[in-house]
């Protein structure tokens, strides 16, 4: 405490402020021997200035920090008290600084995570890193052969990114980071020692402290970071290294995670590749197409299947093949691929269909699959401009033929579903396709297509032999076009199970003539529908 007169001069003072303010003595004027600040201060409270900015009251004395609270006496002197502020103003320091690191963590957090792109979650860490931590950043990842994915930025300053080899002991720490060891103090880096590629490009300031930090992953690195600092900038802190380490825990953790997803995609789509349904072009002279839905829109597979054998050569027969697999989804889609892999080893058997689906069904029953599946097999081989087919179901609906004219017909064949009981019986047909006729495998997720004006009515053999009489003379892309999107139309927004679709269908010998809206049977004829 001590008391300052009207004028400022110094009336007294206690031990303490003499202890504080050594050169202050009773009889000195306070401008000359106290704080610039505390003098200021004085004035403008016995100048009548009123209440002023307590900031305007607070100033170093020595390397502490103190605020003077005044108490005007009677004589119009002032009595000052000087409180050292210094600790709570360093701990108000320390929680706005560790609000802004918490922000920076929760932001990078929320990005990163965002994103399961590799390339995207490197992009923004190194962005980041050079906008909150350092004037510069590079993430290098872990080498992809020889050469190591490096992602470079600068504050203000665009991201780059680049593949090369590098040699990471030219980097005092950075070999034992991307190793995941704990990173080295900053202080045992030179940053003189630092090599030319690992300053981003047009980074011409001198560096003056750099810090290596690992990014650390799911069980194994996911690479380093380094963050640069130029002499204009102090050295980097205690505190900020230890930052750095925690952003990079961030980070690491995020790009552990892109990178997991990122081989988890691969692996699905390698899988994928062979469960999804082939896509079905001419073979030998007969047209084949294709089409699947899946029951739910989210999925890529499910329990329906096609698939096309193509024979040798034009005079050996193509082995087409259409099943539904009790159940829907992944689970259904599994066995669809032993059905269809099992099939492929039995092709030199293809001769015998009764045989196929037995060897088959034996092959299911003793397997962990407790699933059944019903299919149809179709053989089709091309002979004089016509198509011979041989057709078998297994519990499956029959396959209906369109002729030309629109007539269709149901092929004679029914028989067992396989993996359910231990013998498998059946009857196949046989039937011969002129040009312009189709014959059409279908699962029944098109029949029991539940849908129409009311939402509960089911699409029917009825409704479906009503549209292919509308298709004859099609080819058999079109017709699989015109099934697909009648169904669709019918189901509406409803659920539906997997639905499948193959039309095998004999060429026309020349290209495709719409006459008054019909399809022409010779060079005169058209086939003219029923109104009504």
């Amino acid at each position: 405490m001590l008391v300052v007169d009207r004028d400022g001069g110094v009336v007294d003072l206690n031990e303490i402020a003499r202890s504080l303010l050594p050169a202050v003595e009773c009889g000195h004027w306070l401008r000359d021997a106290g704080p610039p600040w505390l003098a200021e201060a004085h004035r403008r409270v016995t100048d009548g200035a009123g209440d002023t900015d307590p900031r305007d009251r607070s100033g170093l004395i020595g390397d502490r920090l103190f605020d003077a609270h005044p108490t005007p006496d009677d004589d119009g002197g002032v009595v000052w008290w000087l409180v050292d502020d210094t600790d709570r103003r360093l701990a108000e320091e320390a929680l706005r600084s560790e609000r802004e690191r918490t922000a920076v963590l929760a932001e990078i957090s929320s990005t990163l995570l965002s994103s399961l792109n590799v390339t995207r979650c490197m992009e923004v860490t190194a962005r980041m890193a050079a906008d909150h931590l350092a004037d510069a950043a590079v993430v290098i990842a872990p080498a992809q052969g020889r050469r190591h994915p490096l992602t470079h930025a600068q504050a203000d300053g665009p991201v780059t990114r680049t593949h090369r080899v590098i040699d990471p002991a030219s980097v005092p720490g950075l070999a034992e980071a991307l190793r995941g060891f704990p990173p080295v103090p900053t202080r045992w880096i030179n940053p003189d020692d630092i090599p030319a590629w690992v300053l981003p490009d047009g980074f011409a300031r001198p560096l003056g402290s750099v810090i290596v930090t690992p990014l650390p992953g799911h069980g194994v690195p996911a690479g380093a970071l380094v963050l640069l600092r130029s002499t204009t900038e102090a050295a980097f802190s205690e505190g900020e290294e230890i930052f750095a380490r925690l952003f990079a825990s961030r980070a690491g953790a995020a790009l552990s995670a892109a990178r997991l997803y990122a081989e988890q995609a691969d692996i699905t789509a390698t899988l994928l590749r062979d469960l999804l349904p082939p896509v079905l072009t001419q073979v030998h002279g007969v047209e084949f197409a294709g089409a699947y839905r899946p029951s739910k829109d989210t999925e890529r597979v499910g329990g329906d299947f096609y698939d096309v054998h193509p024979g040798g050569d034009p005079s050996q027969e193509s082995l087409v093949v259409l099943g539904d697999v009790a159940g829907k989804g992944l689970e259904a889609a599994v066995l669809t691929g032993k059905i269809r892999n099992t099939l492929h080893a039995l092709l030199p058997l293809a001769g015998d269909h009764e045989q196929m689906l037995n060897l088959l069904n034996s092959a299911l029953l003793t397997s962990h699959h407790t699933r059944f599946a019903t299919l149809v097999l179709a053989s089709a081989r091309r002979r004089a401009g016509r198509v011979h087919l041989r057709l078998t179901s297994a519990g499956h609906p029959p396959p209906l033929v369109v002729r030309r004219n629109g007539t269709v017909e149901e092929a004679a064949t029914h028989g067992t579903l396989v993996g359910a009981i231990p013998k498998v019986t059946a009857q196949s047909a046989e039937t011969v396709l002129a040009a312009g006729d189709t014959c059409l495998l279908y699962t029944d997720g098109i029949t029991e297509a539940r849908g129409g004006p009311l939402g509960g009515e089911l699409f029917g053999e009825r409704r479906l032999r009503q549209v292919l009489s509308e298709c004859g003379g099609m080819p058999a892309d079109a017709v699989v076009e015109r099934v697909q999107m009648l169904a669709a139309q019918w189901l509406g927004g409803g659920r539906h199970d997997d639905m499948a679709i193959v039309a095998i269908s004999a060429p026309r010998s020349g290209p495709l003539h719409i006459v008054n809206g019909h399809v022409p049977l010779d060079g005169t004829e058209t086939r003219h529908r029923r109104k009504g």
